[in-house]
């Protein structure tokens, strides 16, 4: 890539298996020449979900890292541009999530299913159009799926009535959904969610899987990649 003058992205995923090594991650950027570097922490929807307590750093290890990550920020400065994108369960109000809810992306699935975000279909019950069946335009503007969560109608308290929501949109619905069982509450990530408490607890769960050193096997997606 460097020889034919792409600039290069790196993209590296960050999970407790392997915060520990972030040193050698930026040090291999960088002996890569890579232009662009994403630090990428865990989100944890699909089989991060499923694995978060094996998967999930504590606290700790996640700042040792980020202020590694921060001090090399500034000796590769207009060198390489260095992105740490933060776990959500670490911050104390939610992201965005795809900017709101269909404002600006659609997503398009190898069968033609037309996705507000690439994790909607996680949603109970939830029916996405498919773009065999209706054109672009249609999926947009009038299909139920991308208009179900659109403006603030649909929220709950304290969403409808919080000065941030148009910033945040209440969080991610999925989140919420694997979270809280309900994918119109308030993203539990935030602070002023009254279920607030289930990311002190998964946290506290994925400390105590670290500290105590029982932690479970990966589950694997496939189980022939499964560890013996």
């Amino acid at each position: 890539m460097k020889k034919h003058g792409y600039p290069m992205v790196l993209c590296v995923v960050i999970h407790r298996e392997n915060i520990h090594q972030m040193p050698e991650i930026l040090a291999m950027a960088e002996a890569l020449g890579a232009d662009y570097l994403e630090l990428a922490n865990t989100q944890y929807y699909g089989w991060a979900h499923v694995n978060r307590d094996l998967l999930l750093p504590t606290k700790e290890q996640f700042e040792a890292a980020e202020a590694i990550a921060q001090a090399f920020k500034e000796k590769v400065a207009g060198k390489m541009k260095i992105y740490y994108v933060v776990p959500d369960f670490y911050e104390d109000r939610p992201k965005a999530c795809m900017n709101g809810w269909a404002t600006t992306f659609l997503t398009i699935a190898p069968d033609g299913a037309a996705l507000p975000c690439h994790s909607a279909r996680e949603l109970p019950n939830f029916e996405c159009p498919n773009v065999n069946d209706f054109s672009v335009s249609e999926i947009w503007n009038d299909s139920k799926a991308f208009n179900f969560f659109r403006g603030f109608e649909w929220m709950q308290e304290p969403c409808r009535s919080c000065d941030e929501k148009e910033k945040d949109f209440g969080g991610c619905r999925c989140q919420a959904y694997l979270l809280t069982g309900d994918a119109s509450a308030t993203d539990p990530v935030c602070s002023k969610s009254p279920q607030h408490g289930v990311i002190d607890e998964l946290l506290a769960s994925a400390r105590n899987q670290a500290l105590n050193g029982n932690e479970k096997p990966l589950v694997f997606r496939n189980s022939k990649n499964a560890r013996g």
